[in-house]
């Protein structure tokens, strides 16, 4: 099975790209394996599962919290699980926060893994190390970075996705673009989600290119100290948005972007605001939202981008090319 290995502050990670998840036992024995994943996945795929060693949870952002993580420590410690135990999270984004997490923690670290099935995971939220819960209507409140060991990829999870979750992804595959990568979102403003949803070949590289984009931004900042928070674009506004109005993640982000979007032009030379939200619509994104501002921006200005009385906040220059500016909360009050 072919592997792309790519080396982080501390480890090495394997990619498995275009693989399957039958494959995992060339990786490591069933006996030291324990599989973390949602209801929807196992019933939707038992066959995968057959004769895995598994924990299942329920499925939604609102099962990543401390308490998940308490009933999945008890499971572990009946099932036996020591250190030469391997979690591997086979799911989309709250499986694989939690799968990190949870292996980071119980016994002081265990290896862990992920198989992500939904595109948000697969372009984003396994790559990078960063495993967390959310704390009330905090986001990723706590957690810590700590890498797996490998990340496989099996697109025939892919199959079984609702539009929705398509769409939630593209949000995170366009936020790459708009950063860093001016050539894929000319790419993606000349094709569409059915293109991609219809071309295994096409897919199947714009998930490569989204995973090996944001793992090189990770190996050269691993600690979020500086280019790593580009990666944040959209997200400041758009993790205070998801929580207060019960959104998609690639909702609230898409609706974020286009708000830094608006912002960028205060402290750059950035015009291609209507471009963006344009991309956006094409791939079902929404672009904008009517919320009050105040509950808002109490929940935004705790965001972990924060520094005394300012925000980190990552604008445009340009398509392909993003920074970060330190705004005063106030100012951003009154931008809201």
């Amino acid at each position: 099975m072919p592997k792309k290995v790519f080396r982080f502050t501390h480890t090495a990670v394997d990619y498995y790209f275009d693989s399957k998840l039958s494959l995992l036992p060339t990786i490591l024995p069933r006996k030291n394996a324990i599989l973390l994943t949602d209801e929807h996945l196992f019933s939707a795929h038992p066959k995968q599962f057959k004769g895995w060693n598994t924990i299942v949870l329920k499925p939604g952002e609102d099962q990543k919290v401390q308490a998940t993580v308490n009933a999945v420590v008890e499971q572990l410690i009946d099932k036996g699980a020591d250190r030469t135990t391997t979690l591997i999270g086979v799911g989309g984004g709250v499986v694989t926060d939690l799968t990190g997490y949870i292996a980071s923690i119980y016994m002081r670290g265990i290896p862990f893994g992920f198989v992500p099935t939904s595109l948000l995971a697969m372009v984003d939220a396994s790559i990078g190390g960063k495993n967390g819960i959310d704390v009330g209507l905090y986001k990723n409140m706590v957690g810590c970075i700590r890498q797996p060991q490998f990340i496989l990829y099996d697109a025939a999870f892919l199959s079984t996705l609702p539009d929705k979750e398509w769409i939630n992804g593209f949000a995170e595959i366009i936020k790459h673009a708009a950063i860093k990568d001016a050539p894929m979102f000319r790419q993606l403003e000349a094709n569409s989600l059915l293109s991609y949803q219809k071309k295994k070949v096409l897919l199947s590289a714009l998930i490569q290119r989204n995973a090996i984009l944001k793992t090189k931004v990770v190996q050269a900042d691993e600690f979020e100290k500086a280019d790593r928070k580009l990666l944040n674009f959209g997200h400041t506004l758009g993790h205070a948005l998801e929580k207060q109005h019960d959104l998609p993640h690639g909702s609230a982000v898409a609706i974020g972007m286009v708000a830094a979007a608006k912002l960028s032009g205060h402290f750059s030379p950035f015009k291609d605001g209507e471009r963006l939200s344009r991309l956006l619509r094409q791939y079902g994104l929404p672009v904008g939202l009517d919320y009050d501002k105040d509950p808002i921006f109490d929940v935004l200005k705790i965001d972990k981008k924060k520094e005394s009385d300012f925000m980190n906040y990552v604008l445009l220059k340009k398509i392909g090319q993003a920074f970060i500016q330190k705004i005063s909360l106030q100012q951003l009050y009154n931008y809201l």
